[in-house]
């Protein structure tokens, strides 16, 4: 068991106290808020100070002033923070000042909750604060929160440990105002794409988590056990399949943001569970995804920054449509000085070797193509590029390229040297899927775990037939980072994964 410091010690000997005084400490009971810190601050005046004659707020105690028989305290809700003068005498008014001088003064602490009753009011110094009737105990905090220095308006003492932000974000955001402002934009980002495909017409829907076969994309699956049906089950890996069955169906466009999983590797970028926006759409090509993902994201920047113009460390991406399109090959040969055009995986092995770059003896062609690009090219892409015309190796479920042998119509979105988007001419062959699907059962034989299974059950459903159509998924944590100027993924996820804690 944990051993108690001293100030939580302390802390329970003081709920005690607060139970010896007939004051529960976690009152059921509705607490009646109808205002914020926010709201007030904002539009409080003298001239409209009727308004604000029965102001009830509820939050943190985050600093207190004492001055005797009166005392200032700095109130934290859920948007903001407000100054609250408390008079011994107005919240005690009979005789017994026990509220306030043993209650308030001696068993409250920083990170209690509380509610206040009162009226808004401009202070000699000009702060706009609560003037307290009458404070109400909601929460008692037994553990004592980080203190954190602030002057006026600055912060110059914010906690930054990954270990306590990542492990406890809980009162990460408590004490770190930035915080939370991430994770709104977040959501706002998630309703301008959701706006922008119902806009569209096309359906969000929802599909299965638990698969019998981890399909949609070439990635290492977590595995577990139903027991009732005595059978292995996967989180999916993508939600891709499942969504291009509905267009089987008969569904326009549909659309999920879809929680992934994939048992890999965990860095700066990637996360075991993920966040991904997969839309799919009948009767058009990846010509039309990448002029509709343009327009998505540009209006994205505008939404969240009122510009294209988005501040990346020092750098400043434009998300303006229309972005730079990059052939795979063109890519590579450009910053390697190797045309890969043709090669065979001999060959491919050479070029690697040449280039430094260590590739394990179980890779095909398409792993092979693909730590090239991801080694010697993918850095170099800043500003939104679109990296099209893909070597078929590389792509399983993307219909071959209309004009150009040995190639498919697939699209990836790097920005800031990292991969954004994902995109197709979607396979409806299923003759030519059918193939494809047995050349990853090959490359599953010589063993690489992070080929494709075969699904029948998707190859039945393009036997009914599949119109034309194109797919894309987005990383919406990537997207997100992007977005709100964040170095790492950990810090667009509420709860990242991290190793258990040891107690």
């Amino acid at each position: 068991m944990t051993q108690l410091s001293e100030q939580e010690i302390i802390r329970r000997e003081k709920l005690q106290e607060l139970h010896k005084l007939g004051i529960d400490p976690y009152p059921a009971a509705e607490y009646p808020v109808n205002d914020t810190t926010v709201n007030i601050l904002e539009n409080y005046t003298e001239e409209n100070k009727d308004k604000f004659q029965e102001v009830c707020l509820a939050g943190r105690i985050m600093s207190v002033r004492d001055m005797g028989k009166a005392a200032f305290a700095v109130l934290q809700d859920s948007v903001g923070r407000i100054q609250i003068y408390i008079k011994r005498d107005e919240i005690c008014p009979g005789e017994d000042k026990s509220l306030y001088d043993v209650v308030f003064k001696k068993l409250l602490d920083h990170g209690d909750i509380i509610g206040v009753k009162g009226y808004a009011f401009i202070t000699k110094t000009g702060a706009t604060s609560i003037h307290a009737r009458e404070i109400t105990l909601l929460s008692k905090s037994l553990r004592p929160l980080p203190v954190v220095k602030a002057r006026e308006g600055e912060v110059f003492d914010e906690v930054t440990d990954p270990e306590f932000k990542y492990r406890q974000r809980y009162a990460d955001l408590v004490i770190n105002p930035g915080v939370k402002d991430v994770f709104i934009k977040r959501t706002k980002i998630m309703q301008t794409i959701r706006d922008f495909y119902n806009n569209l017409g096309y359906l969000e829907v929802e599909t299965p988590i638990l698969q019998a076969i981890p399909g949609g994309a070439t990635a290492r699956p977590f595995i577990t056990h139903h027991n009732a049906l005595d059978i292995p089950l996967y989180l999916r890996i993508a939600n891709e399949l499942y969504l291009k069955r509905l267009i089987v169906g008969g569904f326009e466009g549909v659309y999920e943001f879809a929680k992934d999983f994939r048992n890999e590797g965990m860095d700066r970028t990637h996360n075991p569970e993920f966040t991904v926006m997969e839309m799919y759409a009948a009767y058009k090509d990846y010509e039309w995804m990448m002029k509709t993902t343009e327009t998505l994201l540009e209006k994205v920047a505008i939404a969240l920054h009122g510009t294209t113009e988005v501040p990346v460390g020092e750098k400043v991406i434009d998300f303006k449509a229309p972005f730079r399109r990059v052939t795979m090959y063109d890519a590579i040969k450009e910053h390697t000085g190797f045309d890969i055009t043709g090669m065979d995986e001999a060959q491919l092995r050479e070029v690697c070797k040449q280039l430094g770059i260590h590739v394990d003896a179980k890779y095909g062609k398409s792993k092979l193509i693909d730590e090239i690009f991801g080694e010697k090219c993918e850095a170099h892409y800043v500003q939104p590029t679109f990296i099209i015309d893909y070597p078929v190796e590389m792509s399983p479920l993307t219909k071959k390229h209309r004009s150009k042998e040995g190639l498919v119509e697939r699209f990836e979105l790097i920005v800031n040297g990292k991969e954004i988007a994902n995109a197709y001419s979607e396979l409806n062959d299923p003759l030519d899927q059918r193939e494809r699907f047995e050349e990853q059962v090959k490359l599953m034989e010589r063993g690489d775990d992070e080929a494709m299974y075969i699904d029948y059950d998707f190859l039945r459903a393009l036997e009914y037939g599949m119109p034309p159509t194109s797919g894309i998924g987005i990383g919406i944590d990537r997207l997100t980072m992007l977005m709100t100027n964040q170095p790492s993924i950990q810090d667009v996820l509420f709860f990242p994964q991290m190793k258990p804690e040891q107690v």
